[in-house]
């Protein structure tokens, strides 16, 4: 793609979530999305041969900001001291990347759309939060090897996790349908969470 024709992508892109998150998947039309990124229908149809292709791009595309995420999990240091401030700083970041209004709406998004395409949230699910959480479970079986955790199923260890932490913002923002929760709200979450995740597998 030459880099005028890289951009009307990107354009698309970008104005498609936009719409498909505040309209839904029914309520978008292709003029809709058109309209938003300055293009004609046509140059959008050029881009992406139909609605559910444009919609399976943007909500994979979004699987890419996720490798941030595991990079932080990926590096938790052995260190017995310093265990419970790194998991606190990790959840914390944990929380923040995981709560932004953007990713709660898309996930209510995809969840919506889940019974007309199934593959398209597994496939969401698998390369984004599958894939964090098979990176905690290597860090947690690290930690259990290095004597620092003992955590004897660390997958089952990297539910618990995620769950302790995302539980309460993720459910709350799920039936309002809009974050809940304010950072201070964020810190207690992250604080309690690994205070009971140290309680079972330190």
């Amino acid at each position: 793609m030459d880099s005028r024709s890289e951009r009307k992508h990107q354009a698309i892109m970008e104005a498609a979530t936009a719409v498909f998150l505040d309209k839904g998947y029914s309520g978008t039309s292709m003029d809709d999305v058109a309209k938003l990124a300055a293009v004609s229908k046509q140059t959008v149809y050029k881009h992406f041969a139909d609605k559910e292709k444009l919609f399976a791009e943007i909500v994979l595309a979004t699987t890419d900001r996720i490798d941030g995420m595991i990079e932080l999990v990926a590096d938790v240091p052995a260190d017995a001291d310093g265990l419970e401030e790194n998991l606190l700083r990790l959840a914390r970041q944990f929380l923040a990347t995981l709560t932004q209004p953007q990713v709660i709406q898309l996930r209510r998004l995809i969840i919506a759309n889940a019974d007309t395409f199934p593959e398209l949230g597994a496939a969401w699910y698998e390369q984004g939060f599958e894939r964090v959480l098979a990176t905690l479970a290597a860090t947690f079986q690290r930690l259990t090897g290095q004597g620092l955790l003992k955590a004897d199923d660390p997958i089952m260890a990297a539910h618990h996790f995620s769950g302790l932490l995302l539980w309460i913002p993720v459910n709350q923002a799920m039936f309002h349908g809009s974050a809940q929760h304010t950072e201070a709200d964020l810190d207690r979450y992250a604080a309690a969470g690994i205070r009971t995740f140290l309680a079972a597998y330190r």
